[in-house]
């Protein structure tokens, strides 16, 4: 699976071989004692995967299950008649299949793939940015397309990325696509980050969004003894922002609809920073999961800030 598509995620390797990720994980880190392949965080890669950022074709094959469900939720965010952006990612384009059921919306993006999946959309208005076509992830980028988004205001951002930590918040191994990303960041109210498990505690090379200026995350369930991501999410939800778990089934395969429930995850201290006009980081909070009785699949049960 790894020589065919160049990389794959431990998840779906362990739904393909019927067998845990703790037995998963340890074959992987035999094979990669063999030089056979290199271990990423959630994942495997063909070796020297590190050296270069990964292109669309390998991206399309990780975590495509968790990719879907974290789309599933993240439209549920957007309303009718808004205006929002989108940046490029495979996460993001899945996010906009969905939203092309949306009646109303304008939908400002660099993304030839974003842009395509909305192209037969009824009632979504598509605005592009200008700029140089990046072969590598179907995005424009540069001055070009940074210039278009000046004076641009809408209600919010949909952004992925390579990584994302707590001290650094979102970043990318690219300079012009962290550019880009900044620049859709500053046109909107809110900034809403699509990250699935394996992005969590990775820092890449140039910094896009700060922790304290992502107003939401939606990120999928990590596996059990993943610590480093369950860590990085409480660290996340300490800088204030609101944090949206999907649970992905055995059953999901990638495929949409079914097995998608969601949670908010407690918000321990007070938002360190709000930028101007963003709106309030996570209304509403509980202490606890609301009782399975009391749960439906696509609510959130709210959580609250544990008292210091």
């Amino acid at each position: 699976m790894v020589r065919a598509n160049g990389a794959v995620s431990l998840r779906e390797l362990a739904r393909v071989v019927q067998t845990s990720e703790v037995t998963v994980r340890r074959d992987v880190r035999a094979l990669e004692a063999e030089g056979l392949l290199d271990r990423r965080h959630g994942g495997a890669v063909l070796p020297g995967g590190f050296t270069r950022e990964s292109g669309f074709p390998q991206k399309t094959h990780l975590a495509t299950a968790e990719k879907t469900a974290i789309a599933d939720l993240a439209a549920g965010l957007v309303e009718e008649g808004e205006a929002i952006v989108v940046g490029a990612g495979t996460t993001t384009q899945e996010l906009a299949r969905r939203l092309a059921r949306i009646p109303g919306l304008t939908v400002v993006t660099n993304s030839l793939l974003v842009a395509q999946a909305l192209a037969h959309a009824n009632r979504v208005e598509v605005v592009m940015t200008g700029g140089t076509l990046r072969g590598s992830n179907y995005a424009l980028v540069g001055s070009g397309a940074e210039q278009s988004l000046q004076g641009l205001r809408v209600t919010r951002a949909f952004l992925s990325g390579s990584g994302l930590t707590a001290e650094r918040g979102l970043s990318t191994s690219n300079m012009l696509s962290a550019s880009v990303d900044r620049a859709l960041v500053q046109a909107a109210a809110e900034v809403v980050v699509l990250a699935d498990h394996s992005k969590l505690g990775t820092d890449t090379m140039f910094q896009t969004v700060p922790s304290d200026v992502i107003t939401h995350l939606v990120t999928d369930e990590p596996p059990m003894g993943d610590d480093r991501a369950a860590t990085e999410l409480q660290a996340l939800a300490d800088c204030g922002v609101r944090i949206t778990v999907a649970s992905v089934s055995p059953s999901d395969g990638g495929e949409t609809g079914g097995g998608r429930t969601r949670r908010d995850v407690p918000v321990p201290g007070p938002r360190r920073h709000v930028r101007p006009g963003g709106g309030q980081p996570g209304a509403a909070l509980r202490s606890a999961p609301l009782p399975p009785e009391q749960s439906a699949p696509g609510r959130v049960a709210d959580l609250a800030p544990r008292r210091r």
